[in-house]
Order: C-alpha cells, then sequence, then structure tokens
C-alpha cells in the first residue's frame, strides 16, 4: 500500500497514506476534519476525467495514515505535506484544501514556498484567525463534550457540518452513516488535539501568499461562518472569492459539481488558455 514515512515516535515509524491516480496537471487535495482522504471522491472523478493526476492522503491521525500521539500543529502538517510533495517530486501543482486542510495549504506556502505550486484552493477555509470573532470558550466546550462522549460530539458535529433540516437540500442517512464511521475510525488523541489548532493565527502566514488563489464558501456555514474567514480573505491576498448561496460547511459534498467547476474554471483562466482541458472547460466560460 502507497505510504510516506514522515518521522518515528518511539519504536513505530509514522507513515502517512495517500493515492496517487491519473496523468497530466497534478492536483493535490487535501481533507477536512474529521475525515481522510475519501472526502474528496466526488472530485477525485471529476478532475480525473478532466485529465489530470489527483493526489490525495489522510493527515496523520485519520484515515489509514498513521495514529500518532503528537504532531497535531499547523507547523506539522505543513511539514507533512511537504514530504508527500518531495517524495512525489511534484511541480506545478494546484493545492486544494478544505476547512483544516486550508490551513495546511496556507502555512505550506507561507514555510516553503510556491516553488512546486502555481495556484491553490481554499474551500470552506480556516485562515485567517478564527478567534477574531469567535470565542475562545467554544473551543473549549468542543473539547469537553469530545471527552465526554466523542460519538455523541460527531453526530452533532454532522448536524451543523450540512445544517440539517434547515437548508434547500438533503444529505442521505447512508452518507451520514458513512461519515459517522470514518469520523470515528480517526485517532481519539488526534480528534480531540486538533480542536486547539481551529484557533491557529494565519494572518502572519497569509502575507506569504504569491500565487493566485481561489476561494469558495458557503454563506450558512455553521463551522466556520463566513463573515469571520472567507470574507476577510480578498483583502489579505490576491484572492477570488465564490460564495455558494445556502451552502453549508460540507458543500465538497453537497455542491460537488459547482464547486470542481469552478476550480476547473480557475485554473483554466490562470493557464491562459482552455485548450488543455476539455470541451466541459470551454461550455463553462
Amino acid at each position: 500500500m502507497p505510504f510516506i514515512n514522515v518521522g518515528q515516535e518511539n519504536s513505530t515509524e509514522i507513515e502517512l497514506y495517500y493515492e496517487d491516480h491519473g496523468q497530466g496537471d497534478p492536483m493535490v487535495l487535501i481533507h477536512g476534519y474529521p475525515f481522510s482522504g475519501l472526502a474528496w471522491e466526488k472530485q477525485v472523478s471529476y478532475f480525473l476525467e478532466k485529465g489530470f493526476r489527483v493526489i490525495t492522503y489522510d493527515r496523520r491521525g485519520f484515515g489509514q495514515s498513521s495514529k500518532t500521539a503528537t504532531g497535531y500543529d499547523y507547523d506539522t502538517f505543513a511539514k507533512d505535506l511537504d514530504a508527500i510533495m518531495t517524495e512525489l517530486d511534484l511541480g506545478d501543482v494546484t493545492l486544494v484544501g478544505h476547512s483544516m486542510g486550508t490551513g495546511e495549504v496556507t502555512r505550506y506556502i507561507s514555510q516553503y514556498g510556491s516553488e512546486r505550486v502555481k495556484c491553490g484552493v481554499l474551500i470552506s477555509p480556516i485562515p485567517p484567525f478564527l478567534l477574531n470573532g469567535v470565542d475562545k470558550e467554544v473551543f473549549r466546550g468542543f473539547k469537553a463534550a469530545i471527552v465526554k462522549d466523542r460519538y455523541e460530539f460527531i453526530t452533532e458535529f454532522l448536524n451543523n457540518f450540512y445544517n440539517l433540516g434547515k437548508l434547500n437540500f438533503s444529505v442521505s442517512d447512508e452518507k451520514l452513516r458513512a461519515d459517522f464511521i470514518l469520523a470515528s475510525s480517526s485517532s481519539p488523541i488526534a480528534f480531540y488535539k486538533c480542536v486547539d489548532t481551529w484557533t491557529t493565527d494565519f494572518r502572519d502566514d497569509l502575507t506569504h501568499i504569491d500565487i493566485p488563489m481561489l476561494v469558495i464558501h458557503g454563506d450558512k456555514d455553521k463551522i466556520l461562518p463566513f463573515d469571520y474567514t472567507a470574507k476577510l480573505l480578498p483583502d489579505l491576498i490576491d484572492a477570488d472569492l465564490r460564495v455558494i448561496k445556502g451552502g453549508s460547511h460540507g458543500i465538497p459534498w453537497t455542491h460537488a459539481d459547482e464547486i470542481s467547476r469552478m476550480i476547473l474554471e480557475f485554473i483554466s483562466q490562470e493557464a491562459g488558455s482552455i485548450s488543455d482541458f476539455g470541451e466541459d472547460a470551454a461550455q463553462i466560460q
């Protein structure tokens, strides 16, 4: 199975599980909390059909990657991403993150530069700094709820993730069950410790971003409120902001086609030509 070694914890190697499919321009997709690379199944299929090379990986502590007790901070996450980029010798990458994954995109470019990256996409972003609008007690409450009953917390988290019963779209019981199982399979330590990363201040990191960025956010996001996140980014970076009306935090699933077309259009525009991206790209211009 495809794993990349990123370190050692006592007697155990720390390995990241990844999948690498297709040919063409590379795209790296970084998942949100508390899932894995499986969260991108709709985007993987779409961009493989459009002729891209698509890479996903599981953040440490999640999916099939090593479930370590340490390393749950964005410096380490960015270092893990750099290991993926280096091991696979990637260049001219479109770097796409959702939710927590947008922190990896931001910190990676800040610390490792954009030599390997031609453009970035932040979906339901966590930057610039949640504590500018959300009280820190909210996160303490999350951690207390996780300690009390992690599985009950997952159910409530998914309700808010998709704004269940409050928007004009539905999420099947089967999808919710799959998400619950995937979230439950994560390391309890990772599940708890990652909450602290949500209060990371990315404002200095953003000053180092020197490539075009696409920002996509749902205006009904209950996990990362639009007014404290995506809405602020165009004043801080070179960003094309797209707002999905009625979109929850779970837009990569509920609005998968719309998001994929936005990303394809963005990449096409940045390339200066749509000729290499197929008939569908021409139709969306």
